[in-house]
């Protein structure tokens, strides 16, 4: 079976998306992390094949991707290609603009919640 969760050949590019992430994912970070979404644990830049997911809850089957500007135009192609491997592996994802968590962080916690079925 081929590896397709935390391929070790990426492991130090994602101990630096960690120590370098953006003001966007520290604020999305401190309501995901500790189990403080219905008591699922959320990992940050996990990777599954070679996309380094922002956040990830393995239960759930769940990637949480944040957009910067750059994703409108530039990254849109890469996005639909990451998209369609994540479905492809029974992967589902929600996407949020960076200035959608900035402007609205409780909204996007109640969000989160609707995936996250109480236990």
């Amino acid at each position: 079976m081929k590896l397709i969760y935390n391929n070790p050949k990426i492991k130090s590019r994602r101990q630096q998306l960690r120590k370098n992430q953006t003001d966007c994912e520290s604020l999305l970070w401190k309501v995901l992390r500790n189990k403080q979404c219905n008591d699922y644990k959320f990992l940050r830049q996990y990777s599954v094949g070679y996309y380094i997911l922002d956040f990830y809850c393995p239960e759930l089957r769940l990637a949480i991707e944040l957009d910067g500007g750059q994703h409108a135009d530039e990254q849109k192609e890469y996005d639909q290609e990451r998209t369609a491997y994540l479905l492809a592996n029974d992967i589902r994802e929600l996407r949020f603009w960076n200035n959608e968590v900035i402007e609205n962080i409780d909204g996007i916690y109640d969000k989160i919640l609707e995936y996250c079925p109480k236990n």
